[in-house]
């Protein structure tokens, strides 16, 4: 009995050992099919990500297409500016309105405003018109409050320089006085 209790050992091992490489082929294949599927997720992510960074270069490719010159016409708002402060200040001298070239110097000048003007407007710079409108602190700073009983409080009644939109953007916003209710001490 003891060489048969050796083979039934030896069988027993035998199978033992046939069921482990069945189980541990077993266990290959499912590691196999979880490889494929991680490898498949990765490939998923990387195509997402690919996919994610294509549509935001697109985005900054327009944006700088739209937007580019956005500095270069915050600077040119200072030239319209001066220009306009020198010819209101050419207004105001007594002397050179009497004289009789004035006039003429004055019209060129004009003239260059509104060459200044149509360009801008033909890049997508707009004046932003606020007088008699509701106060808004997105396109509006307030300098000062005016006080005054007829018009309802937060109005704009005083430009004090233009506001200008680049395209749907925001250049420069309008530097205005806003109306206000008298208040009860200055009565």
């Amino acid at each position: 009995m003891d060489e048969s209790n050796k083979d039934k050992n030896i069988n027993k091992e035998d199978n033992k050992s046939s069921s482990e490489n069945n189980s541990s082929k077993k266990k290959e294949e499912i590691s196999v099919e979880e490889k494929l599927k991680i490898s498949e997720e990765k490939l998923l992510r990387s195509l997402a990500d690919s996919e994610n960074q294509r549509r935001r270069f697109e985005k900054e490719i327009k944006d700088a297409y739209d937007f580019g010159g956005f500095s270069f016409a915050r600077e040119m708002l200072t030239l319209l500016d001066n220009l306009q402060r020198a010819k209101k200040s050419m207004k105001e001298d007594k002397i050179l309105s009497k004289s009789n070239e004035f006039n003429k110097f004055l019209k060129n000048f004009e003239i260059i405003e509104k060459d200044l003007i149509s360009t801008f407007e033909k890049n997508k710079i707009s004046k932003i018109n606020c007088l008699n409108k509701k106060f808004d602190p997105n396109f509006h700073q307030a300098m000062l409050e005016i006080e005054d009983e007829k018009i309802e409080p937060g109005m704009i009644i005083q430009e004090i320089q233009s506001g200008f939109m680049f395209g749907e953007r925001l250049l420069r916003p309008s530097f205005v006085g806003i109306s206000k209710k008298k208040s009860k001490n200055s009565d």
